[in-house]
């Protein structure tokens, strides 16, 4: 589900500010942009997503601001530095290049600046960091749950539409089944000129068989059951994206066996007409955790 969360939390000098955007996913992806002095802190950010959220593509982005800091982040590696000296004073000799070697050549190698070790190891702003990516995850759930709740509209209003469709498909069935009867009579009475070789009985057993495959009754009822199932999970506090996909695949399957039933053109347009509507919903469930 998409969204927005942004926090910005100062203690002790120091202030974190957290964005976090989230875009539809099957799955929770987290992407993160961290200061260079905390990317050995992104395994601990996932860690935080996960115990609030379990699907979506979010990108975090922390930003963090010392105030009063006299010291950089940052220290020369010496040996490295020396190291980059000689090197390129081998590579002028070898290349009989008269220039010599200045800084602005050394700064082409990052290697000859380093994380300082005290930054890294600084429990004080990560702590600071950590309530704030809390409270952004917070902003952002405030953001998802309004969303939600117009999806959810939206998914009541289109689930009970198909519930008076089905009940429409179960009325016409029923209309129409005694003239399927008299149908296959028909076709029956064609095929056997000299009816007097045939049981009668058998011959109504048979047709009756033949129409009770042809009835959608049975199918009609567990549409509407899984229906009511779709509703009652969309209800529910718990996480239901999983469940709703399931019930949905369900429904698609019950429309199914209606479809290749019936032989009513009135029904299988409204049987095609359930499906484009299923269709619907399920793009819709993407967006729901």
């Amino acid at each position: 589900m998409t969204g927005y969360g942004r926090a910005e939390v100062t203690q002790r000098g120091i202030t974190a500010i957290v964005e976090i955007r989230s875009v539809n996913s099957r799955y929770l992806e987290v992407t993160t942009r961290l200061p260079r002095s905390l990317s050995q802190r992104e395994r601990e950010v996932k860690e935080l997503v996960r115990t609030a959220m379990s699907r979506g593509g979010l990108t975090i982005t922390v930003t963090v601001e010392e105030k009063g800091e006299t010291s950089v982040p940052m220290v020369v590696n010496k040996s490295a530095a020396r190291s980059f000296v000689k090197l390129l004073n081998e590579l002028r000799k070898s290349a009989k290049i008269k220039e010599q070697v200045k800084l602005e050549h050394l700064l082409k190698f990052s290697e000859v600046f380093e994380v300082n070790k005290e930054e890294e190891s600084d429990e004080e702003v990560w702590k600071v960091v950590e309530e704030a990516i809390r409270r952004a995850m917070e902003d952002l759930n405030s953001m998802r749950v309004k969303e939600g709740a117009e999806l959810a509209k939206d998914l009541e209003r289109r689930v009970r539409w198909l519930d008076e469709v089905v009940g429409t498909i179960e009325r016409l069935s029923k209309e129409r089944m005694p003239l399927e009867r008299d149908r296959l009579n028909e076709r029956i009475g064609l095929l056997l000129q000299d009816k007097s070789i045939i049981d009668q009985n058998r011959l109504e057993l048979e047709v009756a068989l033949l129409a009770d495959k042809l009835d959608v009754t049975e199918e009609c009822v567990r549409f509407r059951s899984h229906n009511k199932f779709f509703l009652e999970a969309m209800a529910d506090k718990e996480p239901a994206g999983r469940k709703l996909n399931f019930l949905v695949q369900e429904i698609n399957r019950e429309a199914n066996t209606i479809g290749s039933k019936t032989s009513d053109a009135e029904i299988a347009h409204l049987v095609v007409k359930i499906k484009e509507e299923l269709e619907k919903i399920r793009e819709q469930l993407q967006n729901i955790e």
